[in-house]
């Protein structure tokens, strides 16, 4: 990836200095690093405040009864570690940060839950293992923070509009994603 992006960079340069418009490429690099830390600064404001009303949550227990909300669900999702409760939690709170459109709090709950896992079967991606990363990775999102403070960065007057479009395309992409890990673990249990 380095390779590419420097590569891009480099060609950009050059086409930049063979036309005559150097000056108009480096105001242009200089431009888009404003742009990109105002962006990061406003994501960051908002990571923070979901993350922050996740640790609410975590502290007031209210993260333990959505687990317990989830459970029926995480367990016919899980069977082979339903049993297991710190992966359990583990694999709540993942699913708990991702309906809050949270995926870089979402990531280290994701590999905290992986490595309990990993412990059950060491070396072996086990079906619990697949689901739980296609799960992540496909996540139902309630609350896009991280698309709606992009969107509001930009200069979007509603953010949050995209809503209907968000849980029709994550409830799919979760739905094909769960289908498609219980279709694969069937063909090659076979």
């Amino acid at each position: 990836m380095t390779i590419i992006w420097t590569g891009m960079i480099v060609v950009s340069v050059l086409c930049g200095l063979a036309t005559g418009r150097g000056g108009l490429v480096a105001a242009a690099a200089l431009e888009g690093t404003q742009a990109a830390v105002e962006l990061s600064l406003s994501i960051a404001g908002m990571l923070c405040l979901w993350t922050g009303v996740m640790e609410v949550m975590r502290r007031a227990g209210l993260a333990q009864k959505l687990a317990r909300l989830l459970g029926p669900v995480l367990g016919r999702l899980f069977p082979s570690v339903r049993r297991e409760k710190e992966i359990m939690d583990s694999i709540a709170a993942n699913v708990s940060a991702n309906l809050l459109g949270l995926g870089s709090a979402a990531t280290p709950l994701g590999l905290e839950a992986a490595r309990r896992m990993e412990r059950l079967s060491p070396g072996v991606a086990s079906d619990a293992l697949c689901m739980m990363v296609v799960c992540n990775t496909a996540s139902i999102q309630l609350i896009p923070t991280t698309v709606a403070s992009v969107r509001a960065a930009a200069g979007c007057a509603a953010p949050f509009d995209i809503l209907p479009a968000v849980w029709l395309a994550s409830g799919l992409s979760v739905c094909v994603g769960i289908l498609a890990c219980k279709l694969c673990a069937r063909v090659w249990r076979e």
